[in-house]
Protein backbone atom coordinates (compact mmCIF):
# COMPACT_ATOMS: atom_id res chain seq x y z
CA UNK A 1 0.00 0.00 0.00
CA UNK A 2 1.17 3.43 -0.98
CA UNK A 3 2.71 5.67 1.75
CA UNK A 4 5.01 8.86 2.82
CA UNK A 5 7.89 6.54 3.95
CA UNK A 6 10.22 7.04 1.42
CA UNK A 7 12.54 4.88 2.92
CA UNK A 8 9.73 2.18 3.73
CA UNK A 9 9.06 2.86 -0.87
CA UNK A 10 12.20 2.09 -1.65
CA UNK A 11 12.66 -0.89 -0.13
CA UNK A 12 9.16 -2.22 -1.28
CA UNK A 13 10.55 -1.13 -4.83
CA UNK A 14 13.67 -2.96 -4.46
CA UNK A 15 11.85 -6.35 -3.14
CA UNK A 16 9.50 -5.37 -6.67
CA UNK A 17 12.25 -5.09 -8.79
CA UNK A 18 13.93 -8.23 -7.65
CA UNK A 19 10.95 -10.16 -7.84
CA UNK A 20 9.83 -8.98 -11.41
CA UNK A 21 13.28 -8.86 -13.03
CA UNK A 22 13.25 -11.80 -15.37
CA UNK A 23 9.12 -10.93 -16.06
CA UNK A 24 10.35 -7.23 -17.16
CA UNK A 25 13.06 -8.47 -19.03
CA UNK A 26 10.85 -10.67 -21.02
CA UNK A 27 7.93 -7.98 -21.26
CA UNK A 28 10.90 -5.78 -23.31
CA UNK A 29 11.70 -8.56 -25.81
CA UNK A 30 7.96 -9.07 -26.08
CA UNK A 31 7.94 -5.27 -26.94
CA UNK A 32 10.74 -4.88 -29.09
CA UNK A 33 9.51 -7.93 -31.13
CA UNK A 34 6.15 -6.52 -31.87
CA UNK A 35 7.49 -2.94 -32.83
CA UNK A 36 9.91 -4.72 -35.36
CA UNK A 37 6.92 -6.22 -37.02
CA UNK A 38 4.54 -2.83 -36.89
CA UNK A 39 7.77 -1.25 -38.35
CA UNK A 40 8.64 -4.14 -40.75
CA UNK A 41 4.37 -4.26 -41.88
CA UNK A 42 4.27 0.01 -42.24
CA UNK A 43 7.35 -0.67 -45.11
CA UNK A 44 9.79 1.68 -42.90
CA UNK A 45 12.50 -0.11 -44.13
CA UNK A 46 15.15 2.15 -42.97
CA UNK A 47 14.86 1.82 -39.35
CA UNK A 48 18.40 0.86 -38.36
CA UNK A 49 18.35 -0.25 -35.14
CA UNK A 50 15.43 -1.72 -32.52
CA UNK A 51 16.65 -1.79 -29.16
CA UNK A 52 16.13 -1.89 -25.31
CA UNK A 53 17.16 -2.64 -21.10
CA UNK A 54 15.58 -2.63 -18.15
CA UNK A 55 16.56 0.41 -16.24
CA UNK A 56 18.42 0.06 -13.39
CA UNK A 57 16.99 -0.12 -9.97
CA UNK A 58 19.36 2.68 -8.35
CA UNK A 59 18.36 5.36 -11.45
CA UNK A 60 14.92 4.18 -10.68
CA UNK A 61 14.90 5.20 -6.89
CA UNK A 62 17.09 8.71 -7.91
CA UNK A 63 14.91 9.60 -10.75
CA UNK A 64 11.91 9.17 -8.03
CA UNK A 65 13.77 11.49 -6.48
CA UNK A 66 14.08 14.26 -8.46
CA UNK A 67 11.09 14.64 -10.59
CA UNK A 68 8.49 13.35 -7.87
CA UNK A 69 9.20 13.05 -4.19
CA UNK A 70 9.28 16.55 -3.15
CA UNK A 71 5.99 17.45 -4.59
CA UNK A 72 4.06 14.09 -3.45
CA UNK A 73 5.70 14.96 -0.20
CA UNK A 74 4.66 18.34 0.10
CA UNK A 75 1.11 18.00 -0.81
CA UNK A 76 1.11 14.85 0.84
CA UNK A 77 -0.14 12.30 -1.78
CA UNK A 78 1.49 8.71 -0.66
CA UNK A 79 3.43 7.29 -3.04
CA UNK A 80 5.03 3.94 -4.76
CA UNK A 81 7.71 4.34 -6.71
CA UNK A 82 6.95 1.68 -9.13
CA UNK A 83 4.05 3.69 -10.05
CA UNK A 84 6.00 6.53 -11.28
CA UNK A 85 8.40 5.17 -13.80
CA UNK A 86 7.25 4.89 -17.28
CA UNK A 87 10.73 4.16 -18.56
CA UNK A 88 11.67 1.36 -16.18
CA UNK A 89 11.58 -0.29 -19.62
CA UNK A 90 12.97 1.55 -22.28
CA UNK A 91 13.27 1.11 -26.20
CA UNK A 92 15.36 2.62 -28.50
CA UNK A 93 13.96 3.13 -32.56
CA UNK A 94 17.31 4.68 -34.84
CA UNK A 95 15.95 6.07 -38.55
CA UNK A 96 18.11 6.57 -41.16
CA UNK A 97 16.43 9.73 -41.44
CA UNK A 98 15.03 13.06 -38.95
CA UNK A 99 11.69 13.06 -40.89
CA UNK A 100 11.18 9.61 -40.33
CA UNK A 101 11.07 9.99 -36.65
CA UNK A 102 7.49 11.05 -37.03
CA UNK A 103 6.06 7.85 -39.18
CA UNK A 104 7.61 5.83 -36.88
CA UNK A 105 5.63 7.55 -34.35
CA UNK A 106 2.68 7.22 -35.67
CA UNK A 107 2.69 3.76 -36.07
CA UNK A 108 3.02 3.28 -32.50
CA UNK A 109 0.61 5.80 -31.82
CA UNK A 110 -1.90 3.67 -34.21
CA UNK A 111 -1.44 0.35 -31.41
CA UNK A 112 -0.50 1.65 -28.20
CA UNK A 113 -2.02 3.63 -25.42
CA UNK A 114 -0.30 6.96 -25.52
CA UNK A 115 0.59 8.22 -22.08
CA UNK A 116 2.60 11.36 -22.44
CA UNK A 117 4.78 12.65 -25.22
CA UNK A 118 7.97 14.64 -25.09
CA UNK A 119 9.59 16.18 -28.36
CA UNK A 120 13.06 17.31 -28.05
CA UNK A 121 13.39 17.65 -31.53
CA UNK A 122 10.48 20.80 -31.22
CA UNK A 123 12.21 21.98 -28.49
CA UNK A 124 15.42 22.10 -29.17
CA UNK A 125 14.96 23.97 -32.44
CA UNK A 126 12.77 26.60 -30.50
CA UNK A 127 15.55 27.51 -28.07
CA UNK A 128 18.66 29.29 -29.47
CA UNK A 129 21.18 29.00 -26.47
CA UNK A 130 20.08 25.16 -25.41
CA UNK A 131 22.55 22.39 -26.58
CA UNK A 132 22.14 18.85 -26.23
CA UNK A 133 20.49 15.56 -28.09
CA UNK A 134 17.39 15.68 -30.12
CA UNK A 135 14.81 13.16 -30.31
CA UNK A 136 11.35 11.81 -29.43
CA UNK A 137 10.17 10.42 -26.37
CA UNK A 138 7.14 8.43 -25.95
CA UNK A 139 5.50 6.63 -22.88
CA UNK A 140 3.40 4.33 -24.46
CA UNK A 141 1.24 1.00 -22.72
CA UNK A 142 -0.26 -1.69 -25.00
CA UNK A 143 -3.54 -1.96 -25.71
CA UNK A 144 -3.98 -5.26 -24.94
CA UNK A 145 -2.34 -7.45 -21.51
CA UNK A 146 1.05 -8.65 -22.60
CA UNK A 147 1.75 -10.44 -19.26
CA UNK A 148 0.00 -11.24 -16.48
CA UNK A 149 2.10 -11.78 -13.67
CA UNK A 150 2.14 -10.99 -9.56
CA UNK A 151 -0.09 -7.39 -10.88
CA UNK A 152 1.93 -6.74 -14.26
CA UNK A 153 -0.51 -5.89 -16.74
CA UNK A 154 -0.17 -4.01 -19.79
CA UNK A 155 3.44 -2.55 -17.85
CA UNK A 156 4.24 0.85 -19.37
CA UNK A 157 7.91 1.73 -21.55
CA UNK A 158 9.16 4.40 -22.91
CA UNK A 159 9.92 4.74 -26.70
CA UNK A 160 12.85 7.39 -27.70
CA UNK A 161 13.03 7.76 -31.55
CA UNK A 162 15.77 9.13 -33.01
CA UNK A 163 17.64 9.97 -36.55
CA UNK A 164 20.86 8.04 -36.64
CA UNK A 165 22.73 11.36 -36.14
CA UNK A 166 20.74 12.26 -33.42
CA UNK A 167 21.88 8.99 -31.89
CA UNK A 168 25.58 9.27 -32.60
CA UNK A 169 24.79 12.95 -31.02
CA UNK A 170 23.24 11.74 -27.53
CA UNK A 171 26.39 9.50 -27.37
CA UNK A 172 28.52 12.52 -27.46
CA UNK A 173 26.27 14.40 -25.36
CA UNK A 174 26.27 12.51 -22.57
CA UNK A 175 29.89 12.40 -22.10
CA UNK A 176 29.93 16.04 -21.58
CA UNK A 177 30.34 16.68 -18.12
CA UNK A 178 28.60 19.42 -15.71
CA UNK A 179 27.23 20.69 -19.27
CA UNK A 180 25.12 23.94 -17.37
CA UNK A 181 28.45 25.08 -15.34
CA UNK A 182 30.86 24.92 -18.46
CA UNK A 183 32.08 27.91 -19.50
CA UNK A 184 30.62 30.21 -21.65
CA UNK A 185 33.64 29.64 -24.72
CA UNK A 186 32.92 26.13 -23.95
CA UNK A 187 29.21 26.44 -24.27
CA UNK A 188 29.37 28.07 -28.08
CA UNK A 189 31.69 25.29 -29.15
CA UNK A 190 29.22 22.50 -28.26
CA UNK A 191 26.60 24.73 -29.73
CA UNK A 192 28.66 24.87 -33.05
CA UNK A 193 29.49 20.96 -32.68
CA UNK A 194 25.43 20.51 -32.19
CA UNK A 195 24.67 22.75 -35.19
CA UNK A 196 27.26 20.87 -37.74
CA UNK A 197 25.02 17.23 -36.17
CA UNK A 198 21.79 19.24 -37.29
CA UNK A 199 23.07 20.39 -40.51
CA UNK A 200 24.45 16.52 -41.66
CA UNK A 201 21.13 15.48 -40.35
CA UNK A 202 18.99 18.10 -42.84
CA UNK A 203 21.85 17.62 -45.74
CA UNK A 204 21.40 13.48 -45.27
CA UNK A 205 18.00 14.11 -46.13
CA UNK A 206 18.17 16.41 -48.63
CA UNK A 207 20.82 14.07 -50.54
CA UNK A 208 18.54 11.28 -49.96
CA UNK A 209 15.21 13.46 -52.09
CA UNK A 210 17.78 14.39 -54.93
CA UNK A 211 18.69 10.93 -55.06
CA UNK A 212 14.77 9.83 -55.02
CA UNK A 213 14.53 12.07 -57.78
CA UNK A 214 17.09 11.71 -59.80
CA UNK A 215 15.61 7.62 -60.00
CA UNK A 216 12.31 8.99 -61.05
CA UNK A 217 13.65 11.53 -63.67
CA UNK A 218 15.49 8.25 -64.43
CA UNK A 219 12.94 5.72 -65.05
CA UNK A 220 10.65 8.48 -66.34
CA UNK A 221 11.18 7.72 -70.31
CA UNK A 222 9.74 4.82 -71.87
CA UNK A 223 12.49 2.17 -72.96
CA UNK A 224 12.09 0.49 -76.12
CA UNK A 225 14.32 -2.70 -77.61
CA UNK A 226 14.49 -1.23 -80.88
CA UNK A 227 16.93 2.11 -81.47
CA UNK A 228 15.60 6.31 -80.57
CA UNK A 229 12.85 7.35 -83.13
CA UNK A 230 11.94 10.61 -84.47
CA UNK A 231 9.14 10.83 -82.79
CA UNK A 232 10.63 10.68 -78.99
CA UNK A 233 9.19 12.75 -76.81
CA UNK A 234 10.98 16.34 -75.39
CA UNK A 235 11.47 15.28 -71.89
CA UNK A 236 13.06 12.06 -73.36
CA UNK A 237 15.32 13.87 -75.38
CA UNK A 238 16.40 15.85 -72.16
CA UNK A 239 16.71 13.01 -69.56
CA UNK A 240 18.91 10.85 -72.32
CA UNK A 241 21.18 14.04 -73.05
CA UNK A 242 22.52 13.84 -69.86
CA UNK A 243 25.66 11.86 -69.20
CA UNK A 244 25.19 8.74 -67.56
CA UNK A 245 24.92 8.08 -63.85
CA UNK A 246 24.08 4.98 -61.82
CA UNK A 247 20.47 6.04 -61.87
CA UNK A 248 19.74 5.48 -65.70
CA UNK A 249 22.24 2.65 -66.09
CA UNK A 250 20.17 0.71 -63.66
CA UNK A 251 17.39 2.07 -65.78
CA UNK A 252 18.80 0.79 -69.21
CA UNK A 253 20.32 -2.46 -67.90
CA UNK A 254 17.71 -3.38 -65.54
CA UNK A 255 15.33 -3.32 -68.85
CA UNK A 256 17.80 -5.62 -71.08
CA UNK A 257 18.70 -8.04 -68.49
CA UNK A 258 15.64 -8.44 -66.32
CA UNK A 259 16.35 -11.52 -64.21
CA UNK A 260 20.31 -10.16 -62.71
CA UNK A 261 20.19 -8.40 -59.76
CA UNK A 262 23.01 -4.95 -60.26
CA UNK A 263 24.90 -4.32 -57.06
CA UNK A 264 25.32 -1.08 -56.39
CA UNK A 265 28.82 -0.91 -55.68
CA UNK A 266 29.61 -2.51 -59.00
CA UNK A 267 27.40 -0.37 -60.81
CA UNK A 268 28.75 2.70 -59.38
CA UNK A 269 32.55 1.29 -60.57
CA UNK A 270 31.18 0.18 -63.83
CA UNK A 271 29.30 3.19 -64.95
CA UNK A 272 33.17 5.06 -63.77
CA UNK A 273 35.10 2.67 -65.83
CA UNK A 274 32.70 4.03 -68.68
CA UNK A 275 32.74 7.65 -68.17
CA UNK A 276 36.70 7.42 -67.86
CA UNK A 277 36.52 6.30 -71.33
CA UNK A 278 34.34 8.92 -72.21
CA UNK A 279 32.83 11.43 -70.00
CA UNK A 280 30.30 12.10 -72.32
CA UNK A 281 28.73 9.53 -73.12
CA UNK A 282 25.23 9.21 -72.60
CA UNK A 283 22.01 6.77 -71.38
CA UNK A 284 20.75 7.16 -74.80
CA UNK A 285 24.51 6.14 -76.23
CA UNK A 286 24.53 3.18 -73.76
CA UNK A 287 20.56 1.83 -74.91
CA UNK A 288 21.67 2.14 -79.12
CA UNK A 289 24.93 0.34 -77.60
CA UNK A 290 22.74 -2.66 -76.58
CA UNK A 291 19.78 -2.42 -78.68
CA UNK A 292 22.75 -2.46 -81.80
CA UNK A 293 24.88 -5.12 -80.67
CA UNK A 294 22.73 -7.23 -77.83
CA UNK A 295 22.09 -9.90 -80.49
CA UNK A 296 25.78 -10.55 -81.95
CA UNK A 297 27.50 -10.53 -78.37
CA UNK A 298 24.77 -12.99 -77.38
CA UNK A 299 25.50 -15.25 -80.09
CA UNK A 300 29.85 -14.91 -79.20
CA UNK A 301 29.06 -15.45 -75.54
CA UNK A 302 26.73 -18.52 -76.42
CA UNK A 303 29.80 -20.08 -78.35
CA UNK A 304 32.58 -19.11 -75.69
CA UNK A 305 30.32 -20.44 -72.94
CA UNK A 306 29.67 -24.03 -75.25
CA UNK A 307 33.81 -23.83 -75.36
CA UNK A 308 34.43 -22.81 -72.18
CA UNK A 309 31.76 -24.13 -69.47
CA UNK A 310 33.48 -23.62 -66.38
CA UNK A 311 34.01 -19.72 -67.26
CA UNK A 312 31.36 -16.99 -67.06
CA UNK A 313 29.43 -14.20 -68.87
CA UNK A 314 27.71 -12.00 -66.85
CA UNK A 315 25.86 -9.01 -68.24
CA UNK A 316 28.32 -6.85 -67.22
CA UNK A 317 30.82 -9.02 -69.43
CA UNK A 318 27.86 -8.26 -72.34
CA UNK A 319 27.53 -5.07 -71.83
CA UNK A 320 31.34 -4.04 -72.00
CA UNK A 321 31.36 -6.21 -75.64
CA UNK A 322 28.40 -4.20 -76.75
CA UNK A 323 30.56 -0.96 -75.66
CA UNK A 324 33.38 -1.76 -77.63
CA UNK A 325 31.42 -2.84 -80.53
CA UNK A 326 29.03 0.62 -80.38
CA UNK A 327 32.66 2.45 -80.54
CA UNK A 328 36.03 0.24 -80.65
CA UNK A 329 38.59 3.34 -80.63
CA UNK A 330 37.06 4.74 -77.61
CA UNK A 331 36.17 1.77 -75.44
CA UNK A 332 39.22 -0.08 -76.91
CA UNK A 333 40.20 -0.58 -72.83
CA UNK A 334 36.78 -1.39 -71.71
CA UNK A 335 37.66 -5.04 -72.69
CA UNK A 336 41.19 -6.11 -71.31
CA UNK A 337 43.39 -7.42 -74.11
CA UNK A 338 43.03 -11.29 -74.12
CA UNK A 339 39.13 -10.73 -74.20
CA UNK A 340 39.46 -8.06 -76.76
CA UNK A 341 42.12 -10.33 -79.16
CA UNK A 342 39.23 -13.49 -78.70
CA UNK A 343 36.46 -11.32 -79.49
CA UNK A 344 38.45 -9.75 -82.64
CA UNK A 345 39.06 -13.39 -83.91
CA UNK A 346 35.61 -14.50 -83.59
CA UNK A 347 34.33 -11.29 -85.52
CA UNK A 348 37.07 -11.67 -88.28
CA UNK A 349 36.12 -15.17 -88.52
CA UNK A 350 32.10 -14.63 -88.73
CA UNK A 351 32.84 -11.77 -91.31
CA UNK A 352 34.70 -14.42 -93.79
CA UNK A 353 31.71 -16.29 -93.48
CA UNK A 354 29.62 -14.12 -94.86
CA UNK A 355 28.03 -13.24 -91.29
CA UNK A 356 27.99 -9.27 -91.22
CA UNK A 357 26.32 -6.27 -89.06
CA UNK A 358 25.85 -2.79 -90.13
CA UNK A 359 25.99 -1.64 -86.56
CA UNK A 360 29.95 -0.77 -84.96
CA UNK A 361 32.16 -1.00 -87.75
Amino acid sequence: MASLDFELEKKLFREFYAQHQCDLENIKNHYINTIETLINQSDLDEVTKIEGRVKDQDECIKKFQRKYQGKLETEGHPYAIKDYLSDLIGIRIVCLYEDQVAQVSETLKEHFNIIDVTDKIAAMEGTEDLFGYKGLHMDLAPNTAVVNHDGIVNFPFEVQIRSLIQDTWSVLDHKIKYKKSIPNNLKRRINVLSALFELADREFKEIRNATSELMEEATAAPLSDSPAVDGETEDAQSINGRAINAFNFLRVAGHFFRDFEFQDYKVDNFVQDILSLDHRFKRSDLHQSLVNNLKTVKEYRNLFMAANPDNTFSPYTIIRHCLYLHDRKTFERILSQGPRERFNRWLRARENNGVTDKEGK
